[in-house]
């Protein structure tokens, strides 16, 4: 199994517009963050986690041009933006959307012209699948949902075998470390250094991961007051690391 960061950055992204922080000044690209999202190839299937207003850019950037299906953490326009370009991906089937019952709502609500009752090739085309907390399948990958709370409103995150992925997080139900035990790669949100009231700072991040005790663990959804990623090696544990636009990490699937 392949992972790879399409996208590291919170809603605004990084640099952030009209920011002359040294962060959005920085000249490394991997303190360039789009939207976050997580592309995952295992045993020659292609997933999506979200589905942002950076997608265009990020499927060009990583000359993808297959996937097998989508799933959604939530409906914020961060995660869902991208979903009309789509459209070359579904010319001649209907891509598959996971997600809750509220979330497709959402998406139905926001592009009604997408779920109307003629085909028309100049759209994108969905088959929406209701997903709740028990595992599901996509494209023969079992798929195991982690409830996750984004301030009061209650999200999702994901694991596939040996890797989740916890976007958009404040805290996690007690019942749900369970679900995460045994994992070779944690990728859970840390939004910046100071305290936010709906997502995770970098020490907030840091005590779940040392609960969890993943064998490795990557940052993600971070702004520009996360800091430089040069300077992330001086207080980040060293199995736990910045992710960044780009990055790939292998796995071997259990």
């Amino acid at each position: 199994m392949r992972i790879t960061f399409l996208g590291t950055g919170t809603s605004t992204g990084v640099p952030e517009i009209g920011c002359q922080c040294v962060v959005c000044r920085s000249k490394d690209r991997r303190d360039k963050r789009l939207r976050s999202s997580l592309f995952v190839e295992i045993e020659k299937k292609n997933l999506l986690i979200d589905c942002g207003p950076d997608f265009r850019c990020q499927m060009i950037r990583n000359d993808i041009s297959h996937l097998d299906g989508v799933l959604i953490t939530h409906e914020h326009y961060d995660h869902v933006g991208g979903l009309d370009d789509l459209r070359p991906f579904s010319h001649d089937k209907n891509i598959d959307i996971y997600a809750e019952d509220n979330v497709l709502k959402a998406i139905e609500d926001k592009m009604p012209y997408v779920f109307n009752r003629h085909w028309n090739p100049a759209l994108p085309h969905f088959s929406m699948h209701s997903i709740a907390l028990l595992p599901f399948e996509v494209a023969g990958i079992k798929v195991q949902p982690i409830r996750v709370m984004h301030g009061h409103l209650p999200i999702l995150g994901y694991r596939i075998n040996n890797m989740a992925y916890l976007t958009d997080v404040k805290e996690l139900p007690e019942e749900e470390f369970e679900k995460l035990g045994g994992l070779d790669v944690l990728i859970v949100e840390a939004l910046r250094k100071i305290p936010h009231p709906s997502h995770e700072t970098i020490d907030e991040a840091l005590e779940m991961i040392g609960r969890i005790a993943p064998k490795q663990a990557f940052l993600t959804h971070m702004s520009h007051h996360a800091g430089l990623h040069a300077d992330s090696g001086l207080f980040l544990p060293k199995h736990v690391h910045f992710a960044y636009d780009g990055l790939s990490v292998e796995l071997v699937t259990s």
